[in-house]
């Protein structure tokens, strides 16, 4: 006769798997995560939709894909130095003498619709680089929104649909390297602190107090005029301000967590220091943290923007909401360059909010309190 401990019992399901699933069940961040993914993976695309170099050209019965590749100007056979350059770099012409262009693949097509002898070129969907100036229409830009640019141009002409789109690549991809530097960091040093304690706390508290007195903006606009603004120093900049506050969080979770059984059963055993600090403390230390990391992208995304705005981020003519921002606000009654930018940039933040709540409520510990 079986009995109630001879029946087979259901596997216990792990901590991580019951976070995942409550964060899927939380519709609005877990479609907010999927919407902003996708995006940020199709964005690296972006060329292939929206740029000024054709995707496939037929000549002469070959093809050719300068999406991939580069061509010299004379390679369709239209003598025009400079319009068939995939990029702008220097090339030497028949006669010895150096050439420089970039590529015009839409006047080529024109060409080509004009020849009408089976030559086509194929162009990406918005026919316009970021950079690429549209000065074409009646009057001076910023022109209004039309059928060629679907919201309009900046006040050089360039297309603000495709500046939107490639600055959101750049926003979020300075964000993520600014909140991963910041919270290696910010990981390390609190842990250090948290750990070992007594001098090692009162000194390393004493550094960071010190540090963090250091007025932020006037060091970027020293910086900014010293040295060239690049990706790499604007995101170096934010990190070395941005680890101290994931610092205190994170020392004060060690400290919590130093004093339990489990870390005193290692140290009995023989193992070192940082297998304690990393392999038992941290993955018990770091749900506070996870929980703040969407915020401080968001943090992120604001301050390169309120850079960009002020003059001192990344140098023109990188595509950047906050240049945008400024030329709306320059020019005020051109109603496009105000609105569209903001409201680029209010439902990408308001994606990574959504996004924070959920993995806030999905990391939350007393969901899954024995209590419950």
């Amino acid at each position: 006769m079986k009995t109630l401990s001879d029946a087979p019992s259901e596997p216990s399901e792990s901590l991580l798997k019951r976070r995942l699933r409550r964060f899927r069940g939380l519709r609005r961040g877990y479609y907010s995560f999927l919407i902003l993914v996708t995006a940020y993976l199709l964005s690296f695309g972006l060329p292939f939709v929206m740029g000024r170099q054709a995707l496939v050209v037929h000549y002469d019965s070959q093809w050719y894909f300068p999406a991939f590749r580069s061509y010299f100007y004379n390679t369709f056979g239209i003598g025009n130095r400079g319009l068939y350059l995939a990029k702008t770099f220097e090339q030497t012409d028949a006669e010895g003498k150096r050439v420089l262009g970039q590529a015009d693949y839409a006047a080529l097509k024109k060409q080509f619709a004009k020849q009408d002898n089976g030559n086509f070129v194929l162009m990406p969907l918005i026919p316009f680089g970021p950079n690429q100036q549209s000065l074409d229409q009646k009057g001076n830009p910023p022109y209004p929104p039309s059928w060629q640019h679907w919201l309009g141009t900046d006040d050089r002409g360039r297309d603000i649909l495709v500046r939107l789109a490639y600055g959101f690549r750049i926003s979020i991809s300075f964000a993520l390297v600014v909140t991963g530097i910041s919270y290696m960091v910010g990981i390390a040093v609190g842990a250090t602190l948290g750990y070992y304690g007594r001098w090692v706390d009162m000194l390393g508290l004493r550094f960071v107090e010190i540090w963090g007195s250091i007025p932020f903006l006037y060091t970027v606009i020293i910086l900014a005029s010293l040295l060239p603004r690049t990706f790499g120093l604007l995101a170096g900049i934010l990190a070395t301000f941005g680890w101290m506050g994931i610092t205190y969080y994170i020392r004060g979770e060690v400290y919590r967590e130093r004093s339990k059984d489990y870390v005193a059963a290692a140290i009995a055993v023989g193992e070192g220091h940082t297998s304690i600090i990393f392999r038992h403390i941290l993955p018990n230390s770091l749900t506070p943290v996870i929980s703040f990391a969407p915020f401080a992208i968001v943090a992120n995304i604001t301050s390169l923007v309120a850079l960009d705005f002020l003059g001192y981020g990344l140098p023109p003519p990188t595509p950047s909401w906050g240049e945008l921002i400024g030329q709306g606000k320059e020019n005020i009654r051109d109603w496009h360059l105000v609105v569209f930018p903001l409201v680029a940039m209010f439902l990408t933040l308001q994606l990574i909010v959504f996004i924070g709540e959920a993995v806030r409520e999905a990391l939350d510990p007393k969901t899954y309190s024995r209590l419950r």
